[in-house]
């Protein structure tokens, strides 16, 4: 794209757009301002650039997460200076604990109109505290060709460190004088005459073929061979190679004799062909004191964080198994503070010399999980077909049979993400689960499941009312949106994850102050944002609906449930799936 010289700000900023294009930037998220024009117009004006305007920033940060997520490369999210960066708080706050690239930049006053109450400023620099992977301040833009070679080398750089060695977040802020708008200047149109643009360029170069050093600590093989007593845990994983991360685990678990206990949020139980020692129910597993002290084990390969599970995390601390915790990044792990070991090493690394997998004899051990595994399953899918009610975790069992292969699903956090560890179904279809686990926080739900299904294939939402009202914003970004995005919406009236805590016995103020019950017709919040609504009557209706799924527009389809009596059904069930065995 030819360089803008109209004047020094349209020239920086169009040098700022095409190195990260040529970097390999495909979106830009952009919120309306006038002090980052110069910006707007760059991004705006770019061929090979989608440049997206989004009116709220909570919400930009959130669709801007969520494409980032699918394609596994940065996205650029802009805004103006003042309170408008302060809104993209919580996004960058899950962006970094998820690892995902986001390169945010903030439009500026220059240093001589802050601190003397001049509109719109506040103290930008280093708005985010210790979230970024690295964050600056661009110089005032200049005509002189030692900065604008500053400009584009910070910009590689600011690329690198979005990508490596951990994915995250960049925060570049940019002070702007005016002029603003692309008003001609006679000094920057006649260095346009003197400037190439394609030796200024000629130097950038991508950093695609970075590789993660291998781990330099020696792999425990041997040691864990020898060990009979071992267990496998697959926690929350978000993948772009999701049928080898599957292989390189099934290897790993074939070679050991080891079981795979496998969060819902990782993408083995939709890849279960893969692997014939699949454990998908380990929770209510657990529940049976008499079978949990009898399967606990002597090592534990622990691959990334742990999995949702309460009755999981108790029963590792009381067992205080030696785990090996296999993740390349330098995080911490170990919220139980156990016996551990980081292997900074992917899962892929540790395993590529392995044979492929093949069935061998399973031990006692073993075998325990396994058919514990299979009569636990057997127990809750006959209890699951007997339903007719509108059971909430019903819906989690359905959605793992009934949406087409390959499907898209995004998560809410809360009640959601735990039916979804509780009754999701192994099966091989080649689901891909989205979640912000990061953080675990409600904001931003609809809005990141907007930004996963933007130009992609068909996608779901399965979300509780409380987490789509926190984000009610994001159908703004209907106007701007390709593609389609099912929401299945589970109304209990009220925040369903504390009907599992102890306060809810405590009322008053329980209800109030905790389940917030919020009792909105959402026929009508629908209708305000020209949304299509319908209130599914039966599961069968439902099934019908979701395969096969439309291909353009936001629907969300209402499922009614009674949030105290589906509480006290999982409470009660929940420890008898295993006693039925």
């Amino acid at each position: 794209m030819p360089l803008d010289f109209r004047n020094v700000n349209a020239l920086w900023s169009s040098i700022v757009v095409e190195t990260l294009s040529r970097l390999g930037l495909t979106v830009a998220v952009i919120c309306p301002g006038s002090r980052s024009s110069p910006l707007t117009i760059a991004f705006a004006r770019h061929p090979a650039i989608e440049a997206i305007p989004i009116l709220d920033e909570r919400s930009a940060a959130f669709f801007a997460l969520g494409i980032a997520k699918r394609k596994g490369l940065p996205v650029a999210l802009i805004c103006t200076s003042g309170t408008a960066g302060a809104n993209f708080y919580p996004a960058v706050i899950e962006a970094k604990e998820s690892r995902v690239s986001l390169i945010i930049m903030t439009a500026d006053r220059p240093p001589e109109l802050r601190h003397c109450h001049a509109g719109q400023t506040i103290d930008q620099v280093k708005l985010y505290g210790n979230y970024p992977n690295w964050q600056t301040e661009l110089a005032v833009p200049s005509l002189d060709m030692g900065m604008l070679c500053y400009l584009r080398q910070t910009l590689i750089h600011a690329w690198e460190r979005s990508r490596f060695p951990i994915p995250g977040v960049v925060h570049l802020n940019f002070p702007f004088r005016e002029p603003l708008a692309p008003i001609p200047n006679p000094d920057t149109e006649a260095l346009a005459s003197e400037f190439d643009s394609e030796e200024f360029f000629a130097r950038i170069v991508s950093s695609e073929n970075y590789i993660h050093p291998l781990s330099r600590i020696p792999l425990p093989l041997d040691n864990w061979q020898s060990c009979e007593r071992g267990i496998i845990i697959a926690g929350v994983m978000s993948s772009h190679h999701n049928k080898e991360y599957c292989q390189a685990i099934a290897r790993l678990s074939c070679f050991l004799n080891y079981p795979v206990l496998a969060e819902a949020l990782s993408p083995l139980r939709n890849y279960a062909d893969l692997n014939p020692y699949l454990i998908a129910t380990y929770d209510p597993i657990l529940r049976d004191r008499q079978l949990a002290e009898k399967l606990a084990p002597e090592i534990v390969i622990q691959l990334g964080e742990l999995p949702t599970s309460k009755e999981l995390r108790t029963w590792l601390e009381t067992t205080q198994p030696h785990r090996w915790i296999v993740d390349p990044s330098w995080e911490n792990f170990d919220p139980l503070h156990g016996k551990t070991i980081h292997l900074r090493t992917s899962i892929e690394q540790l395993t590529h010399h392995l044979p492929e997998p093949a069935i061998a004899n399973p031990t006692n051990y073993l075998k325990y999980w396994c058919e514990a595994e299979t009569q636990v399953r057997q127990t809750i899918d006959r209890t699951m077909r007997a339903i007719d009610h509108f059971l909430e975790g019903k819906a989690a069992w359905l959605l793992s049979q009934t949406l087409p292969p390959d499907t898209p699903i995004f998560i809410a956090n809360s009640m959601s993400v735990r039916d979804l560890e509780f009754f999701w179904m192994p099966r091989n279809s080649g689901i891909i689960p989205y979640f912000n686990r990061g953080a675990n926080g409600i904001d931003g739900t609809l809005s990141t499941a907007l930004g996963i299904a933007h130009r992609h294939q068909s996608s779901v939402l399965l979300t509780g009312d409380l987490a789509l009202l926190h984000d009610t914003n994001g159908f703004l970004i209907k106007q701007k949106f390709i593609g389609h995005l099912t929401i299945i919406l589970i109304n209990n009236n009220g925040g369903g994850i504390f009907e599992m805590l102890p306060i809810s016995q405590f009322e008053p103020p329980f209800e109030e102050f905790f389940a917030t019950p919020q009792n909105i017709n959402f026929a009508k919040l629908c209708a305000t944002y020209e949304v299509e609504y319908q209130l599914i009557t039966t599961w069968k209706q439902l099934e019908q609906l979701l395969n096969p799924l439309p291909e353009i527009g936001v629907r969300v389809l209402e499922v009614q449930t009674d949030r105290k009596a589906d509480a006290r059904w999982l409470q009660d069930n929940l420890k008898k799936f295993a006693g039925d065995r």
